[in-house]
């Protein structure tokens, strides 16, 4: 498909009224997994074009071309309030969560495996491992607090397990930039990766943030500060990747295909009718917003659509599904590895000054306080093992034993 050549919408047909805009609910019992991780996706990639809106306007002195982009946004807002309100009112908020970390888990996974740039793959894989982790924190709490396990959230389709343990993954600020793609020779699924991946990981930063204050338990508000500041790291990373020389109007268009391209990756995987219906009006509306994003980058820079996306046709598309042996090759190769400015290392090839060391010194320097730790002892402590769901013993050694948790790997 090529969004470029459909025939777009008028954008005034777009509008809902108050009934439109509050579809029902999913049955929490009865949804698919990976139903919910493209409600989460999707949601983050309406919030992502909304606060790219936002700033554009911010940033911009003609108010004729704020116009134009104040309309797209409402009608983006309109569909963000769609989406998410799809999750029902009975689903908790770490339910929920179990939900974001397998979306982090399997859509970072899908996109390494399909990724071209050794450079962004290698960023993808370095993450991976650390939301890996959080879905396994996440769910020892969960199983501890509410006798839930998360193995029946993920459908079985995605292992929790220890990736590279979150205490280890704290790094000096600077540590998280990465160099910039050139879009001008990226392959076009480069530069969809790095669009919606750093979409999706801002929305999880963002959620972990806001969520904290709103959790019934010291250990769980804590357990999301952490985890929350990881996040931050990773949009670090992630949008550090994308080219900054693109103008506001090139990265407008960008942000709308990328959204056509979603939508109809979504509609195309999806089983569930009521939602597929969803995404395929979504579609349609992002068409007419991608057209509108044609006109004025045409008006307001005399240029082309094509110099921004040579070629308009989709690439294969997205599609969420386990990706467990992929996961634990990962997990064999790089769990020991930190990151130094833009390249990665293992800690025992640093020197002893290094920044690496110096923020683990004053974050982590009392072990027993630190969050994520804080509760896999705590279970530990009460079932006498912690909780996993692995299909076979995990692939290093040092963090097979369910007993005690490692806090030297990645840190030593």
């Amino acid at each position: 498909m090529n969004p470029f050549l459909e025939k777009p919408m008028n954008l005034n047909c777009s509008f809902k009224d108050w009934k439109s805009i509050y579809p029902k609910p999913y049955n929490k019992y009865e949804i698919d997994p990976y139903t919910k991780t493209r409600i989460i996706l999707m949601n983050g990639t309406e919030f992502e074009a909304n606060w790219f809106s936002h700033q554009f306007s911010r940033h911009c002195p003609n108010n004729d071309l704020r116009r134009e982009i104040a309309l797209t946004r409402r009608i983006e807002q309109q569909q963000q309030k769609v989406i998410s309100v799809l999750k029902p009112a009975n689903e908790s908020i770490l339910e929920h969560t179990i939900s974001y970390e397998q979306l982090a888990v399997d859509l970072t996974a899908i996109l390494a495996q399909r990724e071209p740039d050794c450079y962004v793959k290698a960023a993808l894989d370095f993450a991976l491992l650390e939301d890996f982790d959080h879905l396994y924190r996440y769910s020892d709490l969960l199983e501890m607090e509410y006798g839930t396990k998360s193995e029946y959230l993920v459908g079985h389709y995605t292992e929790i397990m220890p990736g590279r343990p979150t205490i280890s993954e704290h790094r000096y600020p600077i540590d998280n930039i990465r160099r910039f793609v050139n879009f001008d020779t990226a392959d076009p699924i480069t530069k969809l990766n790095i669009s919606i991946i750093t979409a999706a990981e801002q929305q999880t930063m963002n959620y972990y943030m806001n969520i904290a204050g709103f959790y019934c338990s010291d250990l769980g508000r804590q357990l999301y500060q952490e985890i929350g500041l990881i996040e931050e790291q990773h949009v670090s990373q992630y949008e550090s990747l994308k080219d900054t020389r693109l103008t506001w109007l090139e990265d407008l268009l960008l942000h709308e295909y990328t959204e056509c391209y979603l939508y109809y990756s979504c509609y195309e995987d999806e089983t569930d009718c009521y939602i597929k219906k969803i995404w395929e009006e979504h579609l349609e509306q992002e068409i007419a917003h991608l057209h509108k994003a044609v006109q004025l980058l045409e008006r307001f820079e005399g240029k082309c659509w094509q110099e921004v996306i040579p070629n308009g046709y989709f690439p294969k598309l997205l599609r969420l599904g386990p990706n467990k042996e992929y996961i634990r090759d990962v997990i064999r190769n790089t769990v020991y590895l930190t990151s130094v400015k833009e390249d990665y290392a293992e800690p025992c090839e640093l020197s002893s000054d290094a920044s690496f060391f110096k923020f683990q010194e004053a974050l982590n320097h009392d072990v027993c306080s630190v969050p994520s730790h804080k509760t896999i002892e705590k279970i530990i402590d009460e079932n006498g093992e912690d909780y996993r769901f692995e299909i076979a013993p995990h692939p290093i050694k040092e963090l097979s034993n369910r007993t005690c948790d490692n806090v030297c790997v990645g840190v030593v």
